[in-house]
Order: C-alpha cells, then sequence, then structure tokens
C-alpha cells in the first residue's frame, strides 16, 4: 500500500513537472515555420532536451539503467497526455516516434554491440532513427505480407535491394531499421543510412506538421551490410514489427488525448471571450453541446487507455484490445479537434492557434499505426472465430 501511494506521488509530481515544462518551454517555443523546417525543428529539439533533463523529466519510457524515469505504462499515460499537449513535448522528453518504438526494438532484440552502436545514441538524443516498412503500391502498406523490399545473402553478410516511403524520421537520421524480405522469411535489419547503396531520395509534403525528420522516401540498390546488421532472429520481422506496434499505438494514443484536450481548451477560452447576436458562445446551446461532447470523449480515451496499460503493465496480451483503443482515440480526439474549429470559426482554420494544426495532426491517424478499417476487420474476425462476449 505504502508503495502504491509513493508511486501515484512520484506520478502526479511528473505529470506536474511535465505540464509546467510544456507551459513554459515547448509552447512558447512552437511556431508555424517550424512545422515542416526538419533543420529547425532538430535544433529546437535539442535546445529542449537539455532543459527537459534539468527537469527531471527525460525519456519517461525508458528504464532509470538508461537514463530514463522507469515509468510503467499505466504511470506514462498522465505524463505522456501533458507532454502531447505541445508538439514539441514528446520530442524535447525523446519519447516521439520512430525513435521510442525504435528504442523498444534495440532494447528487445539488439545484440550488446547493436546497443552500444545505436541504442545508446539514441537515447542521449545524440542521433535519430526511422522504421522502413511501408512501400509504394504494390508493396507493403496496411498488410505487411505484400512486402516487396529483398535481402540476400552475399559473402558473409547481405544486400538488400528495395523501395520504402513515408518513413516518419528519415530525413536526418543516422539509421534505419528496415523490414526485408530473405530466403527464411521477414527480417529486421539496422542499416546506417551512410551505407553505400542506401539512398533518402526526399521528405514527401504532408498536411501534418512537426513530424521529426519529416516523412521519407528511400531507395535500397545493392545495399551492402553485414551480418551484424541483422535485429533479431532471421525470419522473426513480422513478429517484432507488430510487437513494437502494439504499445507505439498506446503511446500515440497518451500524446493526442493531450493534443486534442488543448484544442478544446483554446475553443473553450474562446467560447467564454467571443459574443455574437448578444450573447457569448458558451451561452448558446449547440456549443454547449459541442464542449460537453468533446469532454466525454476525452473521458472515455482516457478510461480505455488506462485499462489497455494495466494490462500491459500485468504482462497480458493486448492485440484485441490495443486495436480497440487505437481506433476509438483515434477518431474521438479528431471528433474533439473538429469541434474546437468549428466553435472558433474562422479563427479555427488559420495559423493564428495552433487549432488548425491539431486537426491536421490527428486526421492521419486514423490511417498510421493500422488504419481504422483495418483494426475493425481484424477485430470482428477475431470476435467471431472466438465468439468474445461484448
Amino acid at each position: 500500500m505504502h508503495a502504491q501511494i509513493a508511486g501515484d506521488a512520484r506520478e502526479a509530481g511528473l505529470r506536474e513537472a511535465t505540464r509546467e515544462f510544456v507551459e513554459r518551454h515547448a509552447i512558447p517555443r512552437e511556431d508555424p515555420a517550424l512545422a515542416h523546417d526538419v533543420a529547425a525543428l532538430d535544433a529546437v529539439t535539442r535546445e529542449l532536451r537539455d532543459l527537459a533533463r534539468r527537469a527531471g523529466i527525460y525519456a519517461p519510457q525508458l528504464p532509470r539503467e538508461l537514463g530514463g524515469l522507469g515509468l510503467d505504462w499505466r504511470q506514462r499515460a498522465g505524463v505522456l497526455e501533458e507532454a502531447g499537449r505541445s508538439f514539441l513535448g514528446a520530442p524535447a522528453l525523446n519519447c516521439a516516434p520512430p525513435d521510442q518504438p525504435n528504442m523498444i526494438n534495440l532494447l528487445q532484440q539488439g545484440t550488446p554491440a547493436q546497443q552500444a552502436r545505436y541504442l545508446m545514441p539514441l537515447v542521449r538524443g545524440e542521433i535519430r532513427s526511422c522504421f522502413a516498412m511501408t512501400e509504394p503500391a504494390p508493396g507493403a502498406g496496411s498488410d505487411p505480407s505484400m512486402l516487396r523490399t529483398v535481402a540476400e545473402r552475399a559473402g558473409g553478410g547481405w544486400v538488400l535491394n528495395g523501395h520504402k516511403w513515408f518513413i516518419s524520421g528519415a530525413v536526418g537520421a543516422a539509421f534505419a531499421i528496415v523490414l526485408a524480405q530473405t530466403a527464411h522469411g521477414p527480417t529486421l535489419f539496422v542499416v546506417d543510412t551512410a551505407q553505400p547503396g542506401y539512398r533518402l531520395v526526399r521528405n514527401i509534403g504532408s498536411m501534418d506538421g512537426y513530424q521529426v525528420g519529416g516523412h521519407g522516401e528511400i531507395v535500397l540498390e545493392q545495399c551492402a551490410v553485414g551480418a551484424d546488421a541483422v535485429l533479431g532472429e532471421i525470419g522473426q520481422g513480422f513478429a517484432y514489427a507488430q510487437a513494437r506496434l502494439e504499445p507505439a499505438r498506446l503511446s500515440h494514443c497518451m500524446r493526442f488525448i493531450g493534443r486534442a484536450s488543448r484544442a478544446m481548451e483554446i475553443a473553450q477560452h474562446h467560447a467564454a471571450q467571443r459574443e455574437s447576436f448578444g450573447q457569448r458562445l458558451s451561452e448558446l446551446q449547440q456549443v454547449q453541446a459541442m464542449v460537453a461532447d468533446a469532454h466525454i470523449d476525452l473521458h472515455a480515451c482516457r478510461l480505455m487507455v488506462r485499462d489497455c496499460a494495466q494490462r500491459l503493465d500485468a504482462g497480458l496480451p493486448v492485440k484485441h484490445e490495443s486495436a480497440m483503443v487505437k481506433v476509438f482515440v483515434s477518431e474521438a480526439v479528431w471528433r474533439v479537434a473538429d469541434r474546437a474549429v468549428q466553435i472558433m470559426g474562422a479563427l479555427g482554420v488559420s495559423d493564428d492557434t495552433p487549432v488548425s494544426m491539431i486537426q491536421r495532426e490527428l486526421r492521419p491517424f486514423r490511417i498510421y499505426d493500422g488504419a481504422s478499417e483495418l483494426h475493425r476487420a481484424t477485430l470482428a474476425r477475431r470476435i467471431f472465430s472466438q465468439q468474445l462476449r461484448p
């Protein structure tokens, strides 16, 4: 009981410290000019990470022996939500994708040499990384079994050939974790981006912003790597990718609950101040209904996230639960941000407040980490095959 009380007190303190950091340091550094400027975003992130270390909130997801806070999943929920209030919060705490899930892969499957060469510089924030799975048609997208990138043995190592795109974090990344097909099945490879045969084609423009490292298109042409580039076991790439996706989805949900909450807070403040037709917007029943529905959605999101986090902490499988959480939260936070825009009118679609960018950020969440339609289909198949109770 005493340990639980102490843990709750620490969680509350870290959450409050994170909120103070975000309000004092991260939000004031936001600027629409940063949204698609990879180099400028990197510079601001480096500055904020130094401040986060001093504030004692750096790397909440990492074990203490690696310099993190050692929080379990339930404890992370509040901290990541507070960090997620700002576009710069999660990068500042070094708990943003794709580096965060890449750390999971390197922690779980990496050899000591790989951890020393890639994981520790990543933990310290000295380098960035990306995860290269998605391919142009007819390659892998929502269906990873369509994987076309291949890795063939050559001498004592491997040669990779393939085409990847929409690879978040690829611009300026020091290394990529690449999913490629081998004779023994899909396999993960750690590939230095300076390796001959690895080429970043472009940064693909997109509707979202503040993505550290952009969204890159990559070509691998006769890219030779050593045998030590294999991450984990040969042929286990799909299993490793799935193992990173379930917690990554949950982390996304935590951060985006914070983002949507901030959008609604801004809209509520606007509604309480703005007068139209002789009364404040906050006195209009239609506006009141939108605010109430937003709070209902956010409350449900938090409860679903917490339940899934507790299952992860207990070592229980969360394939089913994480899919449900991802579908619900991705759609609910979009509804919250959409209501915020509607309440604010023209101001809500402008760059004069962060609300417009928040909505643009939240829209792709219904696609990446598994589209809502894919999750619904797999959920239904699992339900029918096992006749699960509602």
